[in-house]
């Protein structure tokens, strides 16, 4: 049996968030129970988990970083675990105690000794009871016993008070500081409407805990502006704590500071327990499983980097300026990364393929998957990070020579969504999508399938794209050079791009599907422009390329949406992905299903 760290539940309970060495761990636990506690319409889950050590046990919250332990049954009732790091905290006169980080040793049935609970350390103090919290980390997270009044003065940090984690702010604290790092600090905004002029700035703070975004206005502006530089670490406190505007916001709090003209600022001069930048890292080839407009991390080698251009925005009716980034890692994809503003004025790195850490990027699915930086998110360049290195080391020896497949494939078409990507445990006939009607609604849907080309439309099965790396767009052939609009830019050839339109059919029916680059690039194995030379040249042997094409069968992944064309309403269906078969692979899969439940 497992022995128990006996004891550390006693010490924890005497202990105060100067304490360090003790919640740095590691201590062997038990979990005698782990139960939801959210209220209100909060849309983060919390975890209150009751932490023995055999002979006493105290309660303590999950960090919401490690939620999917909990929702991946990779902890439960009885899960004996060591305690890595911990953060301690007084919330409305109650310790609180925060999970950070945990290692599962093993899971049993049995509870370990007859753990007791801690008696009041002063039977004759009268504890006023908290008033009724909304949120769920601070009230349902505290620990049984009160915190004496002596212990106040011993939490102090030069009299700023307890230091508060981000993660248990709400409105109803009052008298609280953090200690965050400036991770994103915007410019100053400012607007003129009817009901006057006015000026402000946002920044994203973090620290252990979490996250959390906030805005100053007007007065706020010119006290506090100069004072938070990104990178550093502050105490920030008497600021009010509001319900976030998620329309404004990516930040993964349901909260938000207002940042007053009296809120108090003090850089933090010391240099251990830092907050430091937290990753969670997804792959390229990940990309396709997460959610359009949804943000993640993401850490990937820069390839290409195209030059700075302006486009002219709509909605602002002003050009903004925008760079793209190719981006590629281990999982074989690449990826486009735009940057807007000054984050593209300012990239200037003389690394020619430098390794980026990206956190809170957004997704977007324009021509495949594409990410798009937002004012929030936070670029590293060569991060000392262990997946910097690792990166760095696969791309010297391995990585520079890789044919990469691109997540943004489909040119400027838009032919992905949140189900781009092939599966084959989905997979549909051609009569089920026609049956199931599916892309007749308002918002796009997507399937897979396997099919056979039967038909190649050859007139338009190409045009004349600029060369620019990340454009794309149609050039126009001005006497003898090729003008792009967008780019603004003349060029003395074109680079020939796929527009392909294909009729393919399984065993049961046939459609039309409409794919561009990345499509007659597995369809034909040649560029658009030799293919151009060719059919410019010797239309046998065009023809005959062509035929040969017909009758091969490959993988589909399609987004199916309604469109208007000449008045008349269609379903398109559009490749996102195009993959010849596998006949290994395809073996093993039918040879899985033999073995299977529907096998027997």
């Amino acid at each position: 049996m497992v022995q128990l760290s006996a004891g550390i539940c006693a010490r924890l309970n005497a202990a105060s968030p100067e304490d360090q060495d003790l919640l740095d761990g590691p201590h062997t636990v038990q979990f005698l129970s782990i139960k939801k506690v959210n209220a209100g319409n909060a849309s983060i889950d919390r975890f209150r988990i009751i932490v023995s050590d055999g002979i006493n046990f105290i309660q303590a919250m999950l960090a919401t970083q490690l939620n999917v332990m909990v929702t991946e049954a990779t902890i439960g009732k009885n899960t004996v675990a060591v305690l890595e790091k911990l953060t301690c905290n007084y919330v409305q006169e109650k310790k609180l105690f925060i999970i950070l980080a945990l290692r599962v040793l093993e899971t049993t049935t049995d509870k370990i000794g007859d753990p007791k609970p801690f008696e009041s350390q002063d039977s004759n103090a009268t504890v006023t009871p908290a008033p009724p919290q909304i949120t769920p980390a601070p009230a349902a997270a505290s620990s049984s016993s009160s915190k004496p009044q002596q212990q106040s003065t011993t939490t102090s940090r030069g009299g700023r008070g307890s230091i508060f984690p981000i993660e248990g702010l709400s409105p109803y604290q009052n008298n609280w500081t953090i200690k965050a790092r400036v991770t994103q600090k915007s410019e100053i905004k400012t607007w003129s409407n009817a009901r006057g002029e006015g000026k402000l700035f946002n920044v994203t703070l973090m620290d252990d805990t979490g996250e959390i975004r906030g805005t100053g206005f007007n007065l706020a502006v010119d006290e506090l502006y100069p004072k938070l530089e990104e990178g550093k670490v502050y105490y920030i406190s008497k600021a009010r704590v509001n319900l976030a505007k998620k329309k404004f916001s990516n930040v993964n709090n349901e909260y938000e500071l207002s940042l007053e003209r009296y809120t108090e600022v003090e850089e933090c001069l010391e240099t251990t327990n830092l907050p430091v930048i937290k990753y969670n890292f997804v792959s390229l080839g990940g990309l396709v499983d997460q959610p359009k407009d949804t943000t993640c991390d993401v850490i990937a080698i820069v390839k290409e980097v195209s030059p700075v251009t302006e486009i002219l925005s709509k909605a602002q009716n002003r050009n903004i300026t925008k760079r793209e980034l190719t981006l590629v890692d281990q999982s074989g994809f690449s990826v486009r990364m735009t940057l807007w503003g000054k984050q593209a004025e300012q990239y200037n790195v003389d690394d020619e393929n430098p390794v980026i850490a990206v956190k809170g990027v957004k997704v977007g699915d324009f021509g495949g998957r594409s990410l798009s930086m937002v004012s929030s998110s936070l670029m590293a360049i060569n991060p000392d990070l262990d997946e910097c290195f690792a990166l760095r080391g696969w791309y010297d020896s391995a990585g520079v020579g890789h044919s990469f497949q691109a997540q943004s494939n489909m040119g400027g078409g838009g032919t992905s969504g949140t189900g781009s990507g092939f599966r084959r445990d989905e997979m549909r006939s051609l009569a089920e999508v026609k049956e199931s009607q599916l892309g007749q609604q308002d918002k796009a849907e997507f399937f897979s399938t396997r099919a056979t080309i039967m038909h190649i439309k050859s007139d338009n099965i190409c045009y004349p794209a600029c060369p620019t790396v990340g454009c794309n767009k149609k050039v126009i052939d001005l006497n003898g050079t090729w003008r792009c609009e967008k780019c603004n830019k003349s060029f003395e050839a074109p680079e020939y791009r796929y527009i392909m339109s294909i009729a393919v059919a399984d065993y049961s029916s046939q459609a039309w599907l409409q794919g561009f680059n990345d499509v007659g690039l597995a369809v034909f194995g040649m560029p658009a422009g030799e293919l151009v030379q060719i059919r410019d040249t010797n239309d046998a042997k065009f023809n005959a390329i062509l035929h040969k094409a017909n009758c091969t069968t490959f993988n589909f992944s399609c987004r199916a949406k309604q469109d208007e064309y000449n008045g008349n309403t269609r379903t398109r269906y559009g490749i996102s992905s195009i993959k010849p078969l596998d006949y290994k692979e395809e073996a093993q899969r039918l040879r899985d299903l033999l073995h299977s439940e529907w096998g027997r």
